[in-house]
């Protein structure tokens, strides 16, 4: 036979790392993918900033923001039926005046403008005293004496204290020629200087002095729409010359919120982020995009927050409506040019953007570009380029195309989670179509014949075989053979606890997803360890560690797995209770039994030519199985091996017993896993271990009132823990061994009727063994109770005990230590016990032969029973237990 060729290993040299990037195209693909990052840099003609954009309109027209039930803005209209009841704009000074007094008055928390006041009132005393010819002198000298509109609203300001003037940038100093000093806000920065990075203008378009210098604060209220004319952002703060001024909405939060300034923040030292961080205004934090500017969270128009000016200067209003709010004087009519688009609106008052960027702060609801976007999304498409460029030839296109659905769906579910979930905006649209192109491209410099050969081998073996081994037989075909080898494993069975009961409260459909719920969350706490699934066996989990991977941590990976599962189970049980209230049935929570065991195992593709599966045999798998059985009768939920308690020593444990499970001739020392390694080093746990031992020690030297005491002491310290069931067992096997010693007198002896004994020569006997109720109890009471008997049926002079072998119901052996008697088993010499539950067939030691025990009289037959770790034990109170001589 020819010999098996060595699998070529990897090769990192130059010379293959060329080869490799020099197939399939690669070199136009890596071009393609450096030109698209360059491209997106740089984006000339803006083609990439309005697709995101539209991303994002998009977004907001799936998602919007819902208007706030108690708005905390206001809007006063300038319409068109407040134009035609008070006159054309501007109006007077003293009609704004009655606006300002009638608002505070019904307990507005702020009044801003969006409007401005660059020029003096025509319709001030004096001003009407200038402008009139033929008017007496007298009267021309009082009007002049006559207080200005002006100053008149200036006092109206002073007194209120909470009005905020708006003002626009312009392109010419208009506004420069008086040159007089003009109050601004003071803004601070924080970790460096945010003016590279603001909207910078020429000159400021802004209030008269007078006006200016009475308000409490003055912002601008400049909205500059995108290039394709829609509303998405405008900037928080702008430069305009030298100084930096706030937006009107920016400066309104400040003006409410009593603030001095307004700080804006730059990335810390070593974020090494561009752009402007965030702008703070005690206690609100705004998000901002790199330049500073605020992104609109739009919601849709509504009226309803709108009031006519000429009810608030008559009077008329609803107080209600502005009570505590901050309210904003602006103007829906056509012919003052204030329209805007939105993202959810073709029209909508300037006035109404202000308010809405007000409503997302205040309610937390904004939209920001974080620092780190840029960067993000352009790592995102390298790496869905890499992708495409690396998957293509190494899995085919067909599989590549799945991956890059999932990668693109992925990242728009991602970028959706991010506005959805925390109003984040990232671009999916750019990556994926980097990935797309480079997709197209791979696949048509793709290898056909690899690719074939690969789709081959995941189609013949993906739906039977687990993940990672398709992946191992996809690169190294020659694994598709039968057989296994032995590695060093930790085995895992999970039960449910009368899940039989549970089947009952259900039909078939309802079962079945109850299933699925129970078993889903099992299986990830296993495969989030780095377990492997073996397979489902209706409600039980079975389950493996160390293959086909590799896990030096095989045994704590399991107790850990096994603890979490325990602990999942209380939330599920919480959302099924809560379920079957609502569906007026009787509920009944899952309990489950886990065993757990370490040791050698034979691991590989077991079954038949045809059809075979990655599964696990041995010794240590069967005794896995026996432990999960063992939790239901001691009382605990999870019972392992003595060598996965050696390989996890730090985990808190506790010793159960040694038990003889069936199929196996010697002892095996089992304990329950109780929790982590931080609950064993726990002093409480320490004095509880310390007791729990010193309670078996005691049982075993069947010193019955010591073992009482330490059994209450342990009771004191279990602190919740799930050991409660052992403990009452302990207690039931101490009181019946404390009233009937084992090795004690038998009662009632008796030789059998003469149709039921034997042709050969011999003597038989019968002894009732009452044990209430039926329990382990150790092999030596068994044979206590036979020597007990036959010393009574013995004549005179004849009346010594016989050595006796018993066996029977429930695997009861008997301690013949006699020639010729059964050889005592270590569980026997262990004092591990056996359960007395019916028949019992014996044989004296050291008389030779034996014969089937007759049952009842008839006929001479033997009985095969099931052992205590396989089945519960039986309801009884006497038995008879005859012995064949």
């Amino acid at each position: 036979m020819a010999a098996k060729p060595k699998r070529r290993g990897w090769n990192f040299s130059f010379a293959a790392i060329r080869r490799w990037t020099l197939k399939g195209g690669r070199p136009a693909a890596l071009a393609l993918l450096v030109a698209a990052l360059v491209w997106r840099q740089f984006d000339p003609g803006g083609f990439l900033e309005i697709g995101r954009a539209k991303v994002f309109d998009f977004y907001q027209q799936v998602h919007p923001r819902e208007r706030p039930v108690d708005r905390p803005v206001a809007v006063v209209d300038i319409d068109e039926a407040s134009l035609a009841a008070l006159g054309q704009w501007p109006w007077s000074r003293l009609t704004v005046a009655e606006m300002v007094a009638n608002l505070f008055n019904a307990g507005a928390a702020v009044v801003a403008f969006d409007v401005v006041f660059a020029e003096s009132d025509r319709l001030s005393p004096a001003k009407v005293a200038e402008s009139m010819t033929g008017l007496d002198p007298a009267t021309a000298k009082r009007l002049r004496a006559m207080k200005g509109n002006d100053e008149v609203l200036a006092d109206i300001f002073q007194q209120a204290g909470r009005v905020v003037l708006g003002q626009t940038t312009i392109s010419d100093r208009l506004n420069a020629a008086d040159g007089e000093e003009m109050p601004v806000t003071s803004i601070g920065t924080l970790n460096g200087d945010p003016s590279a990075h603001l909207e910078r203008h020429v000159a400021l378009l802004r209030n008269i002095p007078i006006l200016d210098q009475a308000a409490a604060g003055r912002g601008i209220f400049n909205v500059t729409p995108e290039p394709d004319g829609v509303v998405r952002r405008i900037p928080a703060a702008v430069k305009v010359g030298d100084t930096i001024y706030p937006a009107l909405s920016v400066e309104m939060l400040r003006v409410a919120t009593g603030q001095p300034s307004i700080l804006i923040r730059m990335p810390k030292q070593g974020e090494d982020l561009p752009g402007i961080k965030d702008i703070v205004i005690r206690p609100s934090v705004m998000r901002t995009d790199a330049k500073g500017r605020i992104f609109l969270y739009a919601a849709p128009y509504d009226r309803e927050a709108y009031i006519s000016a000429k009810d608030v200067k008559d009077g008329t209003f609803d107080p209600a409506k502005v009570a505590g709010k901050l309210v904003i004087v602006g103007t829906s009519a056509a012919g003052l040019l204030d329209i805007r688009t939105t993202a959810l609106d073709r029209w909508i008052p300037g006035v109404d953007v202000h308010a809405q960027i007000i409503e997302t702060v205040l309610g937390d609801m904004q939209l920001s570009v974080p620092l780190d976007a840029h960067f993000i999304e352009g790592l995102a498409t390298a790496l869905a380029a890499v992708l495409m460029i690396v998957l293509v030839p190494m899995i085919g296109a067909r599989w590549t195309l799945l991956v890059f659905l999932a990668a693109a769906g992925g990242l728009s579910g991602w970028s959706w989670w991010q506005f959805v979930g925390h109003r984040e905006l990232y671009d999916p649209v750019f990556p994926s179509l980097t990935a797309a192109l480079l997709f197209v491209q791979m696949t048509y410099w793709g290898y056909a014949s690899e690719e074939a050969q690969r789709r081959q081998v995941r189609t013949a073996f993906g739906r039977y075989l687990s993940p990672a081994l398709v992946e191992k037989l996809a690169h190294d075909p020659s694994h598709l053979k039968l057989g296994g080898e032995m590695r060093d494993m930790t085995l895992l069975f999970c039960d449910v606890r009368g899940f039989t009961t549970i089947s009952e409260l259900f039909d078939a459909q309802g079962l079945t997803r109850l299933i699925n719920r129970f078993l889903t969350p099992m299986t990830n706490v296993i495969l989030d360890r780095y377990g492997t699934i073996d397979k489902y066996m209706g409600d039980c989990i079975m389950a493996f560690w160390n293959a086909p991977l590799d896990d030096e941590d095989h045994a704590r990976h399991a107790c850990e797995s096994a603890l979490v599962m325990m602990e999942r189970l209380g939330p599920l049980n919480g959302e099924l209770e809560q379920e079957a209230k609502v569906e007026q049935r009787r509920h009944v929570p899952i309990k489950i039994g886990i065993g757990l065991n370490s040791g050698p195992v034979c691991v590989g593709n077991m079954g038949s030519d045809q059809r075979f599966d990655y599964s696990v045999l041995g010794d240590t798998v069967n005794l896995a199985s026996r432990l999960e059985g063992q939790s239901k009768p001691y009382g605990v939920t999870i019972v392992i091996g003595d060598e996965t308690r050696r390989r996890a020593p730090d985990y808190a444990a506790l010793e159960l017993d040694l038990i003889k499970v069936k199929g196996k001739t010697e002892a095996v020392r089992i304990w329950t896993l109780l929790g982590r390694p931080a609950l064993a080093q726990e002093p409480w746990f320490l004095e509880l271990e310390a007791a729990h031992k010193a309670t078996i020690d005691a049982y075993r030297g069947q010193r019955w009132a010591e073992a009482r005491q330490w059994l209450a002491k342990c009771g004191e310290l279990r602190h919740g823990l799930p050991i409660e069931g052992f403990y009452a067992l302990m207690e039931e096997r101490i009181a019946t061994f404390e009233a009937d010693p084992p090795g004690a007198a038998g009662t009632a002896c008796s030789p059998p009727p003469a149709s039921s004994r034997g042709t050969k020569k011999g003597r038989s006997y019968r002894t009732a063994l009452s044990i209430h109720p039926p329990q382990l109890v150790p092999d030596a009471f068994i044979s206590g109770r036979m020597r007990a008997c036959m010393a009574a049926g013995e004549p005179s002079g004849n009346s010594s005990p016989k050595d006796v072998a018993v066996t029977g119901m429930y695997g009861a052996t008997g301690a013949g230590t006699g020639a010729g008697g059964s050889a005592s088993t270590a569980a026997v010499a262990t004092g591990a016990g056996c359960v007395v539950a019916g028949w019992v067939e014996a044989r004296w030691a050291g008389v030779g032969g034996s014969r089937p025990v007759p049952r009842g009289g008839g006929a001479a037959g033997t009985r095969s029973m099931p052992s205590t770790s396989s089945r519960p034990m039986a309801a009884s109170n006497s038995k008879e237990c005859w012995i064949m001589s």
